[in-house]
């Protein structure tokens, strides 16, 4: 079984997740614990989500995404997703993420976004 790492950052009011490696429905439960524990925080409003290192993702790595965008909804934050793979792309833009989430080319360009960044 390959694991993921997670690196999570939070800059301002937005969460910069970092994920590496396979999201798959053996690691989700292990990303679903450590988001939802980040956004614990009540300043939190933002979700970076950077897939560079995200080499696979099946549903239920989509699944994880769409809960913590229900968390965020209620605070007015959005969902940035930045840098994935053709193939991770492809399974986000067919299970309909883009039209929750915003793509971005980088962690520089979300946070510009967010207005963390001028």
């Amino acid at each position: 079984m390959k694991m993921i790492d997670i690196a999570i950052e939070h800059t301002g009011d937005t969460l910069i997740v970092r994920l590496c490696g396979e999201l798959d429905h053996h690691q989700a439960d292990t990303v679903r614990t450590h988001m939802e524990s980040s956004l614990s925080a009540p300043h939190v409003r933002h979700i970076v989500l950077n897939c560079a290192q995200l080499t696979f993702m099946d549903s239920s790595g989509i699944g994880v995404i769409l809960g913590r965008y229900k968390q965020i909804i209620p605070r007015q934050g959005k969902l940035l997703i930045c840098n994935a793979n053709e193939t991770v792309h492809r399974l986000m833009e067919l299970a309909g993420l883009f039209k929750i989430a915003t793509l971005v080319k980088d962690e520089g360009e979300a946070m510009q976004h967010v207005g963390v960044l001028q």
